[in-house]
């Protein structure tokens, strides 16, 4: 959760950083460039050893005045507070913050994080995005950090 200055809660903060020491060991044992299936496998296999509750493409609807419109499905859900999107992409395409935003919105979640494992340095390859408002659809914007 978020307080008003759009600063993240302990709670979330501390997920973020054990995801992303999952996420090192991950990329310092495999290296760069391998597919994004390898990464998201690896890293399942390292929050289970961290014992980090996790959840693997959770589909969530998007519904519109009581109907649903299409289903997102997340990479990875930890302890339904923090969504993870794993890339193995050269450039993260521009479109992927607003739909990890998207993520946020419809899962009640307040922080995603996209992890590139493309890059030759992890620590260049992810990126948060934060969700500032009320988790729920309707009146949010996007903040990256």
């Amino acid at each position: 959760m978020k307080d008003l200055k759009g600063e993240l809660v302990h709670e979330e903060n501390e997920w973020s950083h054990r995801i992303i020491a999952s996420a090192i060991e991950v990329h310092r044992h495999l290296g760069p460039g391998l597919l994004e299936r390898t990464y998201e496998d690896a890293l399942c296999v390292e929050f289970e050893e961290r014992q980090i509750p996790f959840e693997r493409q959770v589909v969530i609807p998007v519904v519109y005045k009581g109907r649903t419109l299409q289903d997102h499905r997340l990479d990875l859900w930890v302890a339904r507070k923090v969504i993870v999107e794993v890339k193995s992409v050269e450039h993260v395409a521009a479109v992927t913050e607003p739909i990890v935003y998207s993520y946020l919105r419809f899962a009640g979640s307040r922080l995603g994080l996209i992890l590139n494992f493309r890059n030759a340095r992890l620590v260049d390859g992810f990126k948060r995005i934060i969700n500032v408002r009320d988790p729920n659809p309707g009146d949010c914007r996007m903040f990256e950090s």
